[in-house]
């Protein structure tokens, strides 16, 4: 047996956990950046004297950057590697989040914004190319969600430690916290983090047998165990950027691309929409700043839940299924929140379920995305769709910002991002049925991820 059907089949190894565990740290990172920048906007406005529409182009800066971190720099991982990749990204990361506390305008901060978010866009395509690659089959899709949740841990841990830090050292110091734990995230990485084992396998790099037989006594796999198996009667050769592009809208990858760009685009909008202008909107729509506060992090809190529950129910029905579920009560949900607000306690218990309903939205799309691509292509293929993603949360910010200098109501701009998620629920219904490799992913694909990619 090759050393990919033997990971599939063996019981997860404790080595395999930790791996997941350091990329669900590392995803956590994004959480804490969008949180920094979105519970530090009321002191940032009054400082640098912004608008409602300069406001937003500053929240989307990092964005803009995590976007094209998705599409230029992710593909590199399927040529160089991702862990080479992941380690250049998380120090460019830390890098932005230092320089962005020394900055003495609106243009520094959102340049240092737009580093920040280049690294946070590379690091986030390998982890979860990694986090899917290192898991057997039956927990592939118990460890995407966990790796997801990452997201709402960080946030909620992030923003906790951002309100703190801006109460008494001012909103500089939330983004040295952020450089100091994303250079933690790069010791972890630089100790525990190992090479894709399907890119050591398709690539072939320097001393792949060798690494190989590393990974092997560190999974518990069997010492019988196929390290370079040969694929399609040849030996796999390396591939170049532009040969992986093309390959995503090969016969066999074309209509999987287009849903998922759609589902990621349409989901991304309203989750970073929830997530940077929550607080600010709790306020206008007549909470305290506190109390926006303390609901922004419901969002969030709720988000580590259902990321994990999303995981929990693809263990008996098709991810797919559950994913639509999911999309389609988020958007119901939103403008049930936002409608709540002269409740608090319901406002409160509303957001949890948003944020959990969001996030588990998110956990699904990550999901489906690795499986729907050969090894040759994946880092890519999950790099773009978390890019074109980029461009939903781009614009939601942007887009909120301007709307509310026109005089739209928070509950108009929830019930609009609601329409927004319903287009995500369209797309997701139009994916093929699953049944593979990871739950939610059709047999077909299973067998396109072992023949590898004829496109390249």
């Amino acid at each position: 047996m090759n050393i990919r059907d033997r990971i599939d089949a063996s019981p997860m190894s404790p080595f395999q956990w930790v791996v997941v565990g350091v990329c669900t740290f590392l995803n956590a990172l994004d959480g804490f950046d969008v949180l920094a920048m979105a519970f530090t906007a009321n002191r940032v406005s009054t400082e640098f004297g912004l608008s409602g529409s300069q406001l937003g182009v500053l929240l989307s800066a990092g964005l803009l950057g995590m976007a094209a971190g998705s599409l230029f720099l992710a593909p590199f991982a399927d040529v160089f590697g991702r862990r080479p990749m992941l380690l250049f990204t998380t120090g460019l990361a830390a890098a932005g989040m230092f320089l962005s506390s020394t900055a003495h305008s609106v243009t520094e901060l959102g340049l240092w914004r737009v580093v920040t978010g280049l690294g946070v866009g590379g690091i986030l395509a390998c982890t979860n190319v990694i986090t899917s690659e290192y898991s057997n089959k039956r927990w592939r899709g118990m460890a995407v969600s966990i790796y997801t949740a990452g997201y709402g841990v960080g946030a909620t841990l992030g923003g906790m430690a951002a309100v703190s830090l801006q109460a008494s050292y001012g909103w500089r110091a939330v983004f040295v916290f952020g450089g100091i734990t994303t250079t933690v995230a790069f010791l972890l990485l630089l100790a525990v983090v190992p090479e894709s084992v399907d890119f050591l396998v398709t690539k072939r790099p320097p001393r792949a047998e060798k690494r190989l037989a590393a990974l092997v006594l560190k999974l518990r796999l069997g010492a019988d165990t196929v390290l370079l198996p040969e694929v399609d009667g040849r030996t796999p050769v390396r591939g170049v950027k532009g040969q992986q592009l093309t390959a995503l809208f090969a016969p066999s990858n074309r209509r999987a691309t287009t849903l998922i760009w759609v589902a990621f685009f349409a989901t991304m909008f309203g989750f970073y929409f929830v997530n940077s202008w929550t607080p600010k909107l709790l306020v206008t729509a007549g909470m305290s700043e506190s109390q926006g506060v303390i609901g922004g992090l419901m969002l969030t809190l709720g988000g580590t839940f259902g990321s994990l529950l999303f995981g929990v129910l693809t263990t008996k029905w098709q991810a797919r299924k559950v994913l639509l579920v999911f999309t389609v009560l988020s958007s119901i949900t939103m403008v049930v929140f936002i409608s709540a607000v002269g409740i608090l306690a319901l406002a409160f218990a509303m957001g949890i379920v948003v944020g959990m309903l969001i996030n588990g939205c998110i956990a699904g799309l990550y999901t489906l995305a690795p499986a729907s691509y050969a090894p040759q292509t994946r880092g890519t293929g999950v790099g773009w769709a978390i890019g074109i993603g980029r461009f939903g949360a781009i614009l939601a910010p942007l887009a909120a910002g301007s709307l509310l200098d026109a005089s739209w109501t928070p509950g108009q701009l929830y019930l609009g991002v609601g329409v927004v998620v319903l287009v995500a629920a369209i797309a997701v219904g139009f994916m093929r049925s699953p049944k593979g490799i990871i739950p939610g992913v059709s047999a077909d694909m299973h067998a396109h991820e072992t023949t590898g990619s004829h496109g390249q």
